[in-house]
């Protein structure tokens, strides 16, 4: 029969034992450390980088989206904390590497490109899309590829790999652009279908999507070369190789299972907006590559 005192005992010797598995999980990880003294995970995500991650119904959803919130439920499971809540932060093309470097956000889901500069400020994710720099203009209009621009005015987001790969190119080849520079996708979309600019310069993947989603998607196009390859990452915090190993292996399992591929088709084949992309061959290599064993 059990007393007061063994029972005290029993539930004391189970909280330390909760305790500190809890504790092993988070163990040398500054960023699960800050989680758990939170008692939230903070979400970055963009709000217009269609199928990324955009806004409908007042919440966020996507491609990205959807592996960031496949790789919260990782984080609640190791942590055992499957009550964690989530806050989702709004974030650009501005503010979303300043946002994970100074801790407001534990991750960031959008079209982020990876690249040895950035990884200065934060970390990534295995990559999980492949695209580049093309530029969107209207049918007819006589642009073909970014030496067409000579003379012209194009749209750039400020603080991304297009504005930089646009700019090399134009001192490069001493290119005379009229550059306007904008803060995001849709209001880059209003000065091109305005008449403000002749050209957006982003990746193609997000002027398709901004072309689906648009009143008279057949008046526009997308044109030219890759002007510059960026492997898109779900950004996390830099120097935290326990918490971004959670993720690492969360998108392996996802790879060679084969759900990585559904939930691209989801998005992607033809996708909610009709963007019609089939996963390409250095997409789906990349996916195989990337599916490393336990």
């Amino acid at each position: 029969m059990f007393n007061k005192f063994t029972i005290a005992t029993v539930v004391a010797a189970l909280f330390a034992v909760m305790t500190a598995t809890t504790a092993s999980a988070q163990e040398g990880s500054f960023v699960l450390k800050r989680i758990m003294e939170r008692g939230v995970i903070n979400m970055g995500h963009r709000e217009a980088s269609v199928p990324f991650a955009y806004i409908k119904d007042g919440k966020p959803q996507g491609y990205s989206i959807d592996l960031c919130n496949k790789f919260i439920e990782k984080i609640k499971a190791t942590l055992k904390m499957p009550s964690l809540k989530v806050k989702h932060v709004a974030v650009t093309s501005q503010t979303r590497l300043a946002l994970i470097a100074n801790g407001t956000i534990d991750m960031e889901c959008g079209s982020t490109t990876n690249n040895l500069t950035r990884q200065k400020q934060v970390d990534y994710l295995p990559v999980t899309f492949i695209t580049g720099t093309k530029l969107a203009s209207k049918k007819g209009s006589g642009i073909t590829e970014i030496e067409d621009m000579n003379g012209k005015v194009i749209a750039l987001s400020q603080g991304t790999t297009n504005e930089k790969a646009v700019k090399r190119i134009m001192k490069a080849q001493g290119i005379k652009i009229k550059i306007v520079n904008v803060k995001d996708h849709p209001q880059a979309w209003l000065a091109l279908t305005s008449g403000r600019v002749d050209a957006y310069a982003t990746d193609d993947v997000l002027l398709y999507g901004l072309i689906s989603k648009s009143k008279n998607p057949d008046q526009w196009q997308v044109t030219g070369r890759f002007l510059s390859y960026d492997p898109y990452g779900l950004m996390v915090p830099r120097n935290d190789s326990t918490y971004r190993r959670i993720g690492t292996i969360l998108l392996a399992d996802l790879m060679r299972s084969g759900e990585m591929l559904e939930i691209y088709n989801k998005w992607f084949n033809p996708g909610p907006t009709n963007i019609n992309m089939p996963i390409s061959d250095t997409l789906s290599t990349a996916f195989v590559i990337q599916a490393l064993p336990h």
